[in-house]
């Protein structure tokens, strides 16, 4: 029986518009050691970074596909062109990136947003950076913000440190996957007592058709420094399996915070299976906001381990599943030193037959003492054909800690809608206010050009639910 490939979707404007492909090189299909050589040697890359590729391409081929999850069986990667080098170099001008890749990213915003709020902006196109900006100021207080192919090369030592200590091909086979074909992403270094006072961004954009997006993201914020990182992902739609398996390792050291906001909206033609972890110090706090729209297929749970005293960490999450979704998503926490702290806000609504599943972990370890946690889960459904579920997982490993957890599912109240149209609103109208109201305390925690695109994507996404 032939796999099933194409999967509805409602007309999502701008993030639907299909630039003609233009590339300067386009990997075979598939996964093998020739394809990794020939990536390696595409981009000029150390010996020692092709020797972490092909090790984790090994570890890739031993490991099973996770069952306990989302259906993957449809998912075939040796389908999918792992590295696809658009046919343009890395731009600091919008001025000088070719015409219809910088129209791409103008309707999506990202210049505008650069010049009235941004520190720095970088832009992936495919599997490349193709514009990358940071205001000279930061670069004299010592911040480094470049793309990760830039830093394996002129910041080896740095690189060699962290990259993919905290995520390990080891962990899981897609987490392999992204060590074996990784490609892009962004690299940030805030030095000691530096605080970025306007956000960073990177936006990433698939075009191509059939083919993987593995962005490697690596931010180092030392201590008593401060940062706020804004992430974008969108794809258009196509009627063949496209792969997100990015990786991001955020480096929290003591007394710094980070902030971290992200709004995933690929098109429903993608598996997304990226995976994001923080390591915070004493005294130390990372902050998620995660928004979840789009993709066939996602499995994304933001980790943050707590291994100083007085370390912190907070995240807002947001999922919205429609037809033919089924978004697994949640988050992981581990309290491994005293005095911790989390708070967990996650929220998922689901219509028309979609599917939202919560899954989170929350572990406390021996020495966790005088810890403190609480998570609260609230689902809301707006139909009969759509599912959603929780799935809380807490481990804890000592008596001397305060944990608190809450879950609500539940439907839109006809009480309310009637109330809104006594007072001549429209039916669809007040469905779409409830859902607004629901969704704003995190639509209050993204920045502006996000919050504009969440209530956007909102506004998409209801159309034709009532009646």
């Amino acid at each position: 029986m032939a796999k099933k490939t194409q999967v509805s979707d409602i007309d999502r404007g701008i993030y639907d518009i299909v630039n003609e492909e233009r590339h300067v090189y386009r990997s075979d299909k598939g996964l093998s050691e020739a394809i990794i050589r020939e990536i390696s040697k595409e981009k000029n890359e150390p010996d020692w970074m092709l020797e972490k590729r092909l090790h984790a391409l090994k570890i890739y081929k031993s490991k099973p596909v996770p069952m306990w999850g989302a259906d993957l069986s449809d998912l075939d990667v040796e389908n999918i062109v792992h590295y696809v080098k658009p046919d343009v170099e890395q731009q600091h001008s919008w001025d000088e990136v070719p015409d219809d890749i910088k129209e791409t990213f103008e309707r999506l915003g990202i210049p505008e947003a650069e010049r009235k709020s941004l520190s720095g902006v970088g832009a992936q196109y495919d599997s490349e950076v193709v514009y990358h900006s940071i205001k000279q100021e930061l670069i004299d207080q010592g911040v480094v913000y470049t793309d990760m192919e830039s830093a394996v090369k002129e910041y080896p030592d740095i690189v060699k440190e962290y990259f993919m200590t905290l995520i390990r091909p080891q962990d899981h086979k897609f987490a392999a996957l992204h060590g074996a074909v990784w490609s892009g992403g962004s690299f940030v270094y805030v030095p000691e007592g530096v605080e970025v006072d306007f956000p960073l961004q990177s936006y990433f954009r698939l075009n191509a058709k059939g083919a993987g997006q593995f962005e490697h993201t690596m931010i180092v914020v030392e201590k008593n420094a401060k940062l706020h990182f804004i992430e974008g992902c969108s794809a258009p739609k196509y009627s063949v399996q496209n792969l997100h398996a990015g990786a991001v390792e955020l480096f929290v050291k003591e007394g710094a915070e980070l902030r971290y906001s992200t709004i995933e909206n690929w098109s429903r033609n993608m598996y997304n299976l990226n995976t994001k972890r923080a390591v915070v110090d004493a005294h130390g706090k990372i902050e998620w906001v995660s928004g979840s729209f789009g993709s066939k297929v996602s499995m994304l749970y933001p980790m943050s381990i707590l291994r100083g005293e007085h370390a912190r960490s907070e995240f807002t999450g947001i999922t919205f599943a429609a037809e033919g979704q089924y978004l697994d998503t949640g988050t992981k926490v581990v309290h491994a030193a005293p005095y911790t702290t989390s708070i967990v806000n996650s929220k998922s609504i689901s219509k028309g037959g979609g599917h939202a599943f919560y899954r989170g972990l929350l572990k406390a370890s021996k020495n966790a003492h005088h810890s403190k946690s609480t998570v609260n889960c609230e689902s809301l459904i707006l139909d009969n054909k759509s599912v959603s579920d929780t799935l809380p997982i807490i481990e804890v490993a000592n008596s001397n800690i305060d944990i608190g957890h809450e879950a609500k599912i539940g439907r839109i109240s006809d009480d309310a809608i009637f109330y809104l149209m006594s007072r001549g609103i429209p039916e669809a109208e007040a469905k779409a206010m409830i859902v607004r109201g629901f969704v704003e305390p995190i639509t209050k925690e993204l920045p502006l050009e996000y919050a504009v695109e969440l209530n956007n994507l909102i506004t998409l996404e209801l159309e034709g639910v009532v009646g």
